[in-house]
């Protein structure tokens, strides 16, 4: 090849998008890293998991009831009114062991009975308590009903009565495979908001929501974070303090939903979409600290000064408050793996 040829084929190579060489990792290959640097996701039922109580002023919608408004609605849209907030029987699995933390929501958004096995979300967090590493899935959106059946939509939805792990190849016979199942790693990181975004200061998230089986949730507030995998290489998460904080005792507080939404959230700045007249006054409005007793005038005694500090660093994207700490997510690595 002439010196020449050879010119013009180095500057075609260099012309060329980096993107096109960049493989886009399929669900089997994410889950395939996940399980080496995390652990296994066993197959599980959602009906073998614990209902999430809903409520209206303290007592449960009646047996036909798909209220739109409750005292601790889900927070999965914590900016905007989103279906099923408020719908009976959702449910979440804890399939943890060891430093394998696994936390299953299966989610309704049409009234169906208890042990119906139709649900209309699945979603895994799984987080290694040791190295950090946290991994993400969610099932693929169910199809809509036929027109035939479209005034009964409870028929349709997503059968969970046997969820497959995402790396299985080969399910059982009659069984829906993992690449039918799971939406690819692509399509879940390009959520708005993402998983990232709102889980900004550690892998579970508290609300009044999750609150009510809080003993159900596997928790790491303090450990290692970082996402693994192709789609979500480009996040760095950061955590922001100020002095004396008062709202930093028990846990980190992220940039991300955590100023935009949970912060306000929590401390009655924000009411919840989904919030009925009982979620909107103290103390239900006033989730943090998750074990408040105390009367409104001691909690703004206790938290209002913290509160305002922490809102002032959010209003500050360029971190030149002096009085804001802006702290990178600890993890196991600063150069997340693609493998």
């Amino acid at each position: 090849m002439s010196v020449r040829a050879r010119l013009f084929a180095l500057c075609f190579l260099f012309a060329v998008p980096l993107a096109a060489f960049t493989h886009e990792q399929t669900l089997l290959e994410y889950a395939d890293q996940c399980v080496r640097e995390i652990g296994e996701i066993p197959p599980f039922n959602c009906n073998d998991g614990t209902d999430i109580p809903i409520t209206i002023d303290g007592k449960p919608p009646g047996p036909n009831e798909s209220p739109k408004r409750c005292d601790k609605p889900s927070l999965l849209s914590p900016r905007a009114e989103a279906k099923g907030q408020c719908i009976p029987f959702s449910k979440i699995l804890n399939l943890s062991r060891g430093n394998t933390q696994i936390s299953a929501y299966c989610r309704r958004d049409v009234l169906r009975p208890d042990k119906d096995p139709h649900y209309d979300g699945v979603v895994v967090v799984m987080h290694h308590s040791g190295n950090g590493k946290t991994c993400w899935f969610e099932a693929k959106a169910p199809p809509p009903p036929p027109k035939s059946q479209a005034d009964v939509p409870a028929s349709s939805g997503i059968v969970a009565t046997r969820v497959p792990p995402p790396n299985e190849r080969k399910p059982p016979a009659g069984r829906t495979s993992a690449v039918e199942f799971w939406a690819t790693p692509a399509v879940v990181a390009s959520g708005n908001p993402t998983c990232l975004k709102c889980h900004d200061a550690g892998p579970f998230i508290f609300s009044p929501y999750i609150g009510q089986v809080w003993d159900k949730v596997p928790t790491d507030p303090w450990g290692k974070y970082s996402s693994i995998g192709q789609a979500f290489s480009s996040y760095r998460l950061m955590t922001m303090s100020t002095p004396g904080n008062t709202c930093i005792g028990c846990h980190r507080i992220g940039s991300e939903q955590s100023c935009t939404a949970f912060l306000g959230l929590s401390v009655g700045k924000l009411n919840a979409p989904g919030n009925d007249q009982l979620a909107n006054t103290y103390p239900l409005n006033h989730w943090m600290p998750t074990d408040n007793a105390m009367s409104k005038e001691q909690w703004d005694k206790a938290n209002v000064a913290s509160v305002e500090a922490l809102l002032a660093c959010c209003s500050d994207p360029a971190h030149k408050d002096p009085n804001c700490t802006f702290t990178p997510m600890p993890s196991s690595s600063n150069d997340r793996s693609l493998h």
